[in-house]
C-alpha cells in the first residue's frame, strides 16, 4: 500500500484517463489531485505542494515538457514521472535529461507504475532523513553515524548526500583508521535500501582459499570441509548493501568472477550447477590508492571502473585535527557509559597534546587512547599523565635541513634520501612511511629493492694487488 503523507498529482487533458489513473492510483492508499493540463498544473503544485508528478507528455496550452523545465528548481523535494505514448519515447528520454525520474508508456502498465511509486515514495523517506541529518550536522557536528565539521568532512558529506540515494557502486578510500567501514555504513543507512541487510567482508582477513566461498556461497561437499550448503555475502545481502573491504587484496583470478558477478547480477555457488539472480549495492573500500593499485597490478583496471562510479576520499586526522575535540566528546561519552566513570572532559595540556600527535593510526588511534584515558582517570578529567608516553614524544616530521639536500644533487638521490630520512622518522615503519610520502607500500618496497639491487651491483673499490 501507498503512504497517505505522498500526494500524488495527476496531469492529463483527456478527462477519462485523468480519472481513472487518479482513481487507480488513489486505491493504493496515495493522497492524489488532478489537473488538466501544465498551466493548471503549476497552480496546483503552489497550493498543494505534491510529492511526485505524473504528467502527460503532450498537452494543450502547456506540454509536459514545458511543465517539467517550469518546476525545474522543485525537483529537489518533488520527483517528476513523463506519460508518454510510444512515438514520443526519445522526447521521454529528454526529459529525463531535463530532470525527469522515469516515464511510462501508454497504455500504463498498473504494476510497473505501483513499483514506481513505492520506489519514489522510498526515495523521499531518505530525502526527508537526509535533511534531518544535515540538521543535526549544524547542531552538533554529526552526520549519521560520522562525526565532524572540518573542512574536509563536510566536502565528504556533501558527497554522500548526492551518492547514498541512489544505486551507484562506491569506492571508498583511505589510510587504516580513517572510519571506511562506518562511512559505508553511513551510505547504507541513507540509502533506500535501509531496511535491508548490511553485510561486510574484509578481503584482506579470509585466506585465499576461502575468500571465493565467502562471496558466492558453496554447496555441501564442494570441497573438504563443506558440509553443508552455505550463502556467501551476495545472497546473505540481496536487496541491501555488500561492503567489499579491502578489496585490493583479492587475488586476480577472483576479482575476475567478481567483476562477472557485477557485470551479469548473477552467481553460482562453489560446486554449485546454476546461476542465480543477486539484486545488491557494492561498497568497496581499500587502503591503498586506487589509481596505484591498479597502476601496481594491485587491482584489475576493469573491476576498478566497475566499482568506481562514485569515489570517497575519507581524510587522515592529521588534516581534520579541529575534529579532534568533537570525536573526543563522542569517545567520552562512549566509554563513561561502558565503564561507570565520571570523566567530563579533558585538561587543556592534554587536549594540546592530543591536537599536536600526527596519528598514524587516525581514529581508530585516537578511540583507543581515549578508552585507555578514561580507565587510567582519577578526577573528571583527562590529564596528560594518562596518555600513551609514545604520544607525548612524536617528533616532528623530518625538516628540509635534515635531507642534507644541496643545489644539483640528482632528483633520484634526493628521492631516496627522503625516504631514508622518513624510514628513520618513522622507525622503519614502512606503512607508516609509505602514507607520509603519499605511495603505497608497494611502491616504496620496490624503491628499497631497487636501492638494495643497486649497492650489490656497484663495483667495489680496488685493493692494492
Amino acid at each position: 500500500m501507498g503512504d497517505a503523507r505522498t500526494r500524488v498529482l495527476i496531469v492529463e487533458d483527456d478527462a477519462s484517463a485523468r480519472t481513472g489513473l487518479a482513481e487507480l492510483v488513489r486505491s493504493w492508499g496515495y493522497e492524489t489531485s488532478a489537473a488538466a493540463d501544465g498551466e493548471d498544473a503549476i497552480s496546483k503544485v503552489q497550493s498543494e505542494q505534491p510529492d511526485i508528478v505524473l504528467a502527460d507528455l503532450v498537452m494543450p496550452k502547456r506540454d509536459g515538457l514545458s511543465l517539467l523545465r517550469e518546476l525545474n528548481d522543485r525537483l529537489g523535494e518533488m520527483s517528476f514521472v513523463m506519460i508518454t505514448a510510444q512515438g514520443t519515447v526519445d522526447s521521454a528520454v529528454a526529459a529525463m535529461k531535463d530532470g525527469a525520474y522515469d516515464y511510462l508508456t501508454k497504455p500504463i502498465d498498473p504494476q510497473r507504475l505501483r513499483v514506481l511509486l513505492e520506489r519514489l515514495v522510498e526515495r523521499h523517506d531518505t530525502r526527508r532523513h537526509v535533511a534531518a541529518l544535515r540538521r543535526q550536522l549544524v547542531g552538533g557536528g554529526r552526520f549519521g553515524r560520522m562525526i565532524g565539521s572540518s573542512p574536509s568532512v563536510l566536502d565528504v558529506y556533501r558527497l554522500v548526500e548526492k551518492a547514498a540515494p541512489t544505486d551507484a557502486s562506491v569506492l571508498i578510500w583511505g589510510e587504516s583508521g580513517t572510519g571506511k567501514e562506518l562511512m559505508a555504513r553511513t551510505i547504507h543507512d541513507l540509502s533506500p535500501r535501509s531496511s535491508e541487510p548490511f553485510v561486510a567482508l574484509n578481503c584482506a582477513a579470509i585466506p585465499e582459499g576461502l575468500l571465493e566461498s565467502e562471496i558466492f556461497g558453496h554447496e555441501r561437499g564442494a570441497f573438504t570441509g563443506a558440509i553443508e550448503r552455505r550463502q556467501g555475502c551476495f545472497e546473505l545481502a540481496h536487496r541491501g548493501s555488500v561492503l567489499l573491504d579491502e578489496v585490493a587484496e583479492m587475488a586476480p583470478a577472483l576479482q575476475v568472477k567478481l567483476l562477472r558477478l557485477l557485470q551479469e547480477r548473477t552467481l553460482r555457488r562453489v560446486g554449485g550447477a546454476r546461476e542465480q539472480a543477486v539484486d545488491v549495492r557494492i561498497i568497496a573500500a581499500t587502503n591503498l590508492d586506487p589509481k596505484e593499485a591498479v597502476a601496481d597490478g594491485r587491482l584489475r583496471e576493469d573491476l576498478y571502473y566497475r566499482i568506481n562510479v562514485v569515489t570517497i576520499a575519507m581524510p587522515p586526522l592529521r588534516k581534520r585535527r579541529e575534529d579532534i575535540p568533537l570525536l573526543i566528546q563522542a569517545f567520552l561519552s562512549e566509554f563513561r557509559q561502558r565503564e561507570g566513570r565520571r570523566v567530563e572532559g579533558v585538561a587543556p595540556s592534554a587536549l594540546d597534546a592530543l591536537s599536536r600527535y600526527s596519528w598514524p593510526g587516525n581514529i581508530r588511534e585516537l578511540r583507543n587512547v581515549v578508552e585507555r584515558a578514561v580507565i587510567l582517570a582519577r578526577s573528571d578529567q583527562i590529564e596528560v599523565d594518562q596518555l600513551p608516553p609514545d604520544l607525548l614524544r612524536d617528533p616532528s616530521p623530518p625538516s628540509r635541513d635534515t635531507l642534507g639536500l644541496s643545489a644539483g644533487m640528482r632528483v633520484d638521490e634526493a628521492e631516496r634520501r627522503l625516504i631514508e630520512v622518513t624510514l628513520e622518522h618513522t622507525g622503519n615503519n614502512k606503512t607508516r612511511a609509505a602514507d607520509m610520502l603519499g605511495i603505497s607500500v608497494k611502491t616504496l618496497h620496490n624503491k628499497l629493492n631497487k636501492y638494495r639491487a643497486e649497492r650489490v651491483s656497484s663495483p667495489a673499490t680496488d685493493s692494492p694487488g
